[in-house]
C-alpha cells in the first residue's frame, strides 16, 4: 500500500546494575548505567489497509511465544489503538540480537516499532510522548528509544544523557542457558547486598573517557542470583579476562556476559578463540555507539 519503512534496533549492556528498592505494586527500583551497542535487530513496516496487524519474524525464539504475546505486535497494536489508526501493518523482524539474553533486544524492538509506526502514519510524536507510551510495555523501552550512554533511575524510565561512549570494543558471549528476569528479581536479597556499584565514580570515569577505569569498576547485583545457580557465568567472566578483557559483566539478568577491551586488534583475537572454545554459545563481537 505505501512505502516500507526499514529500522534498526540496537541492543544494550549494563556497565552498572544497581537494586535501590522495591515498590508496592512488585516493581524493583533501580540505578543502572546503560550503554548501546552495535548488534542490530531490523524491522520493516509496511502500512496496509485492512486493519489486521501481521507480525512475523524470520526465526522462531527459544520461548515460542505467540506473534501477539511479542513486544514489537504488542507495541503496534498500542500505537493503533490509542491514536485510532485507520488500517493495519505488516511488520517483518529480522532478529541478530541474540533472546532472552539481558541485552534488551525484545526492548529495542518495541522501541523501534513505536518510532516507526509514528513515522509511517505521521503522528508526529516526540520523544518524551514515545518514552511515556513505550514504559507502559516495558522499564527498558524509553532507554532504547532514546538509546546511547544513560544514568537510568525509577524503574528504568528516568533517563540522565551522560557523555557518550562510542567505538570501544565489546566481546559478547551468551550461553546456551535461559534466565527468567522475574525469577532474579524475585530472589534478590535486597538487604544482603554486601556491595552496590559506584554510578557516581563510573559517570566521573565516562566524562573522562578513561576506559581502563570503567572497565575496572563494572558491577551487577543481580550477579548475586544468577550466578550461584549458573556458574557459568563466573567462568566465562574468569574466561573474558584470561583472553584480554580489561573488564567483564553479565549484563542485565543475564546470561549474556561481556568483555571490554583497549582495542580492536586484541578483541578480534579474543572472539577467534572465543569462538572455536565456545562453539555452541553466541558469541559477538561489537562496540558501542
Amino acid at each position: 500500500m505505501g512505502n516500507i519503512l526499514i529500522k534498526k534496533t540496537p541492543a544494550k549492556i549494563n556497565l552498572t546494575l544497581d537494586v535501590t528498592g522495591k515498590l508496592e505494586n512488585g516493581y524493583h527500583t533501580l540505578s543502572m548505567i546503560m550503554q548501546s551497542i552495535d548488534v542490530c535487530d531490523e524491522l520493516s513496516f509496511e502500512k496496509t489497509a485492512d486493519e489486521t496487524i501481521l507480525f512475523s519474524m524470520n526465526k522462531e525464539l527459544p520461548d515460542k511465544i505467540p506473534a501477539e504475546k511479542n513486544l514489537v505486535y504488542k507495541a503496534a497494536k498500542l500505537m493503533k489503538d490509542t491514536f485510532k489508526i485507520d488500517g493495519g501493518f505488516k511488520i517483518h523482524l529480522t532478529k541478530n540480537i541474540p533472546a532472552a539474553a539481558g541485552l534488551a533486544g525484545g526492548s529495542s524492538d518495541c522501541a523501534a516499532t513505536l518510532i516507526g509506526i509514528n513515522e509511517l502514519c505521521g503522528l508526529g510524536l516526540d520523544i518524551e510522548k514515545l518514552c511515556e507510551i513505550g514504559v507502559k510495555l516495558g522499564a527498558d523501552v524509553p532507554f532504547c528509544i532514546r538509546k546511547g550512554t544513560m544514568l537510568a533511575e525509577g524503574i528504568g524510565e528516568i533517563l540522565t544523557p551522560l557523555t557518550p561512549l562510542t567505538g570501544i570494543p565489546v566481546l559478547l558471549i551468551k550461553p546456551n542457558i535461559s534466565i527468567s528476569t522475574p525469577y532474579v528479581y524475585k530472589h534478590l536479597k535486597l538487604n544482603e547486598l554486601d556491595y552496590h556499584p559506584d554510578n557516581k565514580a563510573v559517570i566521573s570515569y565516562i566524562k573522562d573517557k578513561n576506559i581502563k577505569k570503567i572497565a575496572a569498576s563494572l558491577s551487577n547485583v543481580l550477579e548475586t542470583v544468577t550466578i550461584p545457580e549458573n556458574p557459568i557465568i563466573a567462568e566465562l567472566k574468569r574466561y573474558l579476562t584470561e583472553i584480554g578483557a580489561i573488564g567483564s559483566l553479565m549484563s542485565g539478568s543475564g546470561p549474556t556476559t561481556f568483555g571490554i577491551f583497549k582495542n580492536m586488534e586484541t578483541a578480534k583475537k579474543a572472539y577467534e578463540k572465543a569462538k572455536a572454545d565456545y562453539p555452541d554459545f553466541d558469541v559477538v563481537l561489537c562496540r558501542t555507539m
